[in-house]
């Protein structure tokens, strides 16, 4: 399969996981100032790809495609820094910079401690 295919099929299929996770925290009434859906979805999408690059690579020796697909594609859809960079804005304009720091620290924390801790089982 072509590359580039493989990151196009890849990041829709993310994209629409990413909307699938907004959708389940509405359902389950998680609404308010905090984006509860941004940092789920980050934070599962760096879970993946940490994964992906430090479990599963290396049975994926000469599948190039699938490897976009999956890395590329689907955790580049699934994650979202341009929305987590707009809910802070939002954050920090309406005052909440309490609020705006908390999300960025966790979203910070919580993406880097998931990578360790995928590593330290490697």
């Amino acid at each position: 399969m072509n590359t580039w295919i493989a990151i196009f099929i890849g990041g829709g299929i993310g994209s629409v996981a990413r909307f699938g996770i907004t959708r389940m925290v509405l359902a389950f009434g998680l609404k308010g100032a905090f984006p509860w859906a941004t940092l789920f979805a980050n934070v599962l999408a760096t879970g993946i790809l940490a994964w992906l690059i430090l479990r599963v690579q290396p049975q994926f020796e000469g599948r190039d495609a699938l490897k976009a697909m999956l890395g590329v594609g689907f955790c580049g859809g699934f994650s979202t820094f341009s929305t987590f960079s707009y809910e802070n804005f939002l954050l920090l304009r309406e005052g909440q910079t309490v609020m705006a720091a908390a999300n960025i620290a966790i979203s910070l924390v919580a993406c880097l401690a998931i990578f360790h801790i995928v590593a330290r089982s490697a």
